[in-house]
């Protein structure tokens, strides 16, 4: 399995802007799908950025033209910076990765996962 590592995250307030990062080393393994989830305690987890090898990308409605996905291929690495933050987007943030042409939007399509990072949004 190829491990992922996040970091970044934190606590900011509303408005404001945070940053998170995914060191993964798949960049170079052919076809794949990353993706940046949330989960809020009891809740499901929930897909909000996608990025394919073809570096399309794809938004969760609740995110869309706030949070921008990418990958920093220097440093191999993905990227998710969240600009606006609101209240309802504290959870903690999980990226994951598939090796699928398409990116599956849920959860059970990906099989490796970041270790999460908490994100806290203050009113």
């Amino acid at each position: 399995q190829v491990p992922l590592v996040q970091s970044g995250g934190g606590s900011v307030q509303a408005g404001g802007s945070l940053h998170l990062s995914c060191g993964t080393s798949a960049f170079s393994a052919g076809s794949y799908c990353m993706g940046w989830f949330r989960q809020v305690s009891g809740e499901e987890r929930e897909g909000v950025a996608f990025l394919d090898y073809r570096n399309n990308e794809d938004y969760s409605d609740s995110v869309k033209g706030r949070f921008t996905v990418s990958i920093d291929g220097s440093k191999k690495t993905l990227e998710l910076q969240m600009s606006d933050l609101k209240v309802d987007d504290t959870a903690t943030y999980y990226c994951a990765l598939t090796w699928q042409s398409v990116c599956p939007r849920e959860r059970t399509g990906y099989t490796i996962w970041g270790q999460g990072t908490q994100v806290t949004v203050s009113s």
